[in-house]
């Protein structure tokens, strides 16, 4: 399903070259962004990838949106300005009728999938966050208050600290993304992959297009790993590109990189006998 179908950002100029989120458009404002059911905003550091996918969260409002200034340049709200200054399409249903972007659709940047690991190893920190979790959830207060050190909120807990004990990192940003997303909803994903194995990438990416295809959701991910780009179904949007071109996940810098670097080691992985590979991919 397609939520959001383009979205183009503002082309206006502003009299300082280095007033952010102006600077990061730059040479980029004219391009109109066309998504699929999954696309990829792909990019090495500083290519303003994350800052793309912020921009759209704070146009469409969405749950984990951030506002960020730039008020050492004066008080006027550039930011702000920037956005309202930015245009969007949303897609269509079966009967052709606009849809609107679904209730429970959100930003998921990776540093908040850090930070609930974060909280997981910190008591105090893990029971305000829960207590938070049903207030956001639309708790009333009466219920609030016998919430917190009922019977129910300690086995919680404690169900949380086992699965921080039991799982690595990596497993447990695996099942958080997967108790984020939810059927029927856009999700933007700041690299997901941060704290994963390159197996637990490929695990993400298999699930994250079997969401998308099988239970209405659409994605926008920043990402430059290869193992997501490789498996991703997706469009692709190079942003290292001068006009963010979609290119083949093949033709980027960072896959040509990783190619590169284990093609003049091929030989390494070889039996010096047989000269057949030492190790191959299971199948999935």
């Amino acid at each position: 399903m397609i939520y959001l179908s383009s979205f183009l950002f503002s082309d206006k100029t502003v009299r300082n070259p280095n007033i952010y989120p102006y600077n990061v458009f730059a040479g980029k404002a004219e391009k109109v962004l066309l998504f699929c059911p999954i696309t990829i905003l792909y990019g090495n550091n500083a290519s303003g990838k994350s800052t793309m996918l912020n921009i759209i969260a704070n146009k469409l409002q969405l749950e984990g949106y951030e506002y960020a200034t730039s008020n050492m340049f004066g008080t006027t709200p550039y930011f702000m300005q920037f956005i309202n200054e930015c245009q969007y399409s949303l897609g269509e249903d079966e009967d052709g009728r606009t849809v609107r972007i679904p209730k429970g659709s959100r930003y998921i940047k990776s540093e908040d999938i850090l930070y609930e690991i974060k909280k997981i190893q910190q008591e105090q920190i893990l029971e305000d966050g829960y207590v938070y979790e049903h207030i956001r959830r639309g708790m009333p207060k009466e219920q609030r208050k016998n919430l917190r050190n009922s019977y129910k909120m300690k086995k919680d807990i404690e169900c949380l600290v086992f699965a921080q004990e039991k799982y690595s990192n990596g497993e447990t940003t695996l099942q958080m993304l997967g108790d984020y997303i939810e059927p029927d909803a856009l999700y933007l994903l700041d690299e997901p992959e941060v704290s994963l194995s390159p197996e637990n990438q490929v695990a993400l990416a298999e699930e994250l297009n079997k969401t998308a295809r099988f239970l209405g959701c659409q994605f926008i991910i920043a990402t430059h790993s290869p193992f997501m780009l490789g498996t991703l179904n997706a469009k692709i949007y190079d942003l290292d590109s001068g006009e963010m071109e979609e290119k083949k996940w093949t033709e980027l810098a960072n896959v040509r990189y990783f190619y590169e670097f284990f093609k003049r080691r091929e030989t390494e992985f070889e039996d010096g006998e047989t000269g057949e590979r030492k190790y191959r991919i299971p199948d999935r």
